[in-house]
């Protein structure tokens, strides 16, 4: 079929039924009609997010009180139990490569003293691959960089422990984003948890964006995703339904608790058998 403006190179024929077309096109009235719903669904989708940013400030609180006043010799006990649940995982020992936090007692975190000397002081040829994060600033950005002893750790301005950027030699440290090898497992703290695997943080997002980046890297290089296995105390697990979640927000394949493991996720079903 013809073009209508082909027929004939008149300038009178072929601006009106162009201009019609353009009307149509970007009618002012539908313009307005799409902006304001997408309008609409903007300031919805905002109050939605800051109702689940307050539900959780309010839960934090909450576990903060309850961690505050756990009784300190059942907190020790908890500790042991659930770092040598751990230690004797099969998958904690199949495991070549791992992340894991180093608890800070200031912040009341399951303690992983035993279970990061126990990876340090193992012999060479039977050691794994041992990655701890760095706050590199305020805007969530967490490096998981490599260590192989204790000593190359510092106290950063709140005290809590870290990997020094350089190494004894004055080599940058192995980022495990920049890695060769993938890692099998992932150690992550937080503050609550439920049996559904969710994981509410202490706020800053550092965890969920990390675990974002490295969920990407691994689909990326057809890597295996590693288990993301969260510590908690029994205080700190929750009804399900009480963390809500955010697009952000990264859910854990399971937990380890001093009564033993939770499996959740397909993966963590697998493994944990």
């Amino acid at each position: 079929m013809a073009i209508p403006w082909a027929v004939s190179l008149s300038t009178s024929r072929f601006f009106p039924i162009r201009s019609a077309i353009l009307r149509r096109q970007t009618s002012p009235c539908s313009a307005t009609a799409t902006m304001s719903t997408a309008g609409e669904q903007n300031t919805s989708d905002t109050a939605h997010l800051d109702t689940i940013f307050k539900q959780k400030k309010a839960l934090r609180l909450v576990v903060k009180r309850d961690l505050k006043s756990m009784d300190p010799t059942l907190r020790s006990e908890e500790d042991e139990a659930i770092q040598r649940i751990v230690m004797e995982a099969p998958w904690f020992k199949a495991c070549k490569g791992l992340c894991a936090y180093i608890s800070c007692s200031a912040l009341r975190e399951v303690d992983t003293s035993r279970i990061l000397s126990h990876i340090l002081s193992s012999h060479s040829e039977m050691r794994k691959k041992l990655f701890v994060p760095r706050v590199e600033d305020r805007n969530r950005n967490m490096r998981m960089l490599n260590i192989s002893s204790t000593e190359d750790l510092i106290a950063n301005s709140m005290n809590i422990l870290e990997p020094a950027p350089l190494d004894a030699e004055g080599n940058e440290r192995e980022d495990v984003l920049f890695a060769n090898e993938p890692v099998d497992l992932l150690i992550l703290p937080g503050l609550a948890f439920d049996k559904a695997g969710r994981r509410l943080g202490r706020g800053g997002g550092y965890y969920d964006t990390f675990l974002s980046r490295y969920q990407e890297l691994a689909e990326k290089r057809n890597w295996k995703q590693p288990l993301k296995i969260a510590l908690s105390y029994s205080v700190q697990i929750v009804d399900e339904g009480t963390i809500p979640l955010t697009p952000n927000d990264v859910l854990v394949d399971a937990l380890v608790s001093p009564s033993g493991v939770i499996p959740i996720s397909p993966a963590a079903l697998e493994f944990c058998q």
